[in-house]
């Protein structure tokens, strides 16, 4: 009977810590999987928010607008006339000199080539100025003078003249291009030309600009 009453002996110690050991790692697989789930849902919140900043700053601040092409005014230069009449003496070149300004809205700076305005009396070409390239700063006006030179022989070639010169009234039209790029935070970039334009009434005996119309097309 004693021997059957005995008690009988405990599971091996080696067992017990065992399953302690899988418990544990268990616990760490999993601790490091919330770890990690944490950390991708941080870096996936931080990537949101900053494409989120990215498309807002795109549309509000950052998107790009048009620069503003504008000729404050024309002077007439170097214009010698025949004695007596209005006509300008044949073979003596004439200047025309353009005050225009770039002005740029953009909060960076726009950059622009070489700048090219043409001349055009009734549909003719009679005088072309080029002008080297330029910057105009963020948020700033940049003003130039373009000087055109006008060659009076292709005027008075020109039929109409005469009957222009009569009316002491000269109209000619220009055409000015200005092709460039706007480059914000090495991130947008856009390649602009403006274009302008104009139609000018010039007095021939005061040599003064009567009336000027002008209008500008840009495109992104």
């Amino acid at each position: 009977m004693a021997e059957r009453d005995q008690v009988k002996p405990l599971a091996p110690a080696g067992y017990q810590l065992s399953s302690d050991e899988d418990d544990a790692t268990m616990l760490s697989k999993k601790l490091q999987r919330r770890k990690y789930i944490k950390c991708c849902g941080c870096i996936m919140a931080l990537m949101l928010i900053q494409a989120v900043t990215i498309i807002i700053l795109a549309f509000t601040v950052f998107r790009i607008k048009d620069p503003v092409i504008k000729m404050n005014g024309v002077q007439v230069e170097q214009l010698e006339l025949i004695n007596g009449t209005t006509i300008p003496r044949p073979g003596v070149n004439m200047t025309l000199t353009a005050d225009v300004s770039v002005k740029n809205p953009n909060v960076a700076s726009f950059k622009f080539s070489n700048t090219t305005t043409t001349l055009y009396y009734r549909g003719t070409v009679v005088g072309e100025a080029r002008n080297p390239p330029g910057k105009a700063k963020a948020r700033r006006t940049l003003r130039m003078n373009i000087t055109v030179e006008i060659i009076p022989d292709r005027l008075m070639n020109n039929p109409n003249l005469k009957s222009d010169v009569d009316s002491k009234i000269l109209t000619m039209s220009s055409y000015t291009r200005i092709g460039g790029r706007v480059k914000i935070m090495k991130i947008i970039k856009k390649h602009v030309i403006v274009k302008m334009n104009c139609t000018i009434s010039v007095n021939i005996t005061s040599q003064a600009i009567q009336e000027q119309k002008c209008k500008r097309s840009v495109k992104l």
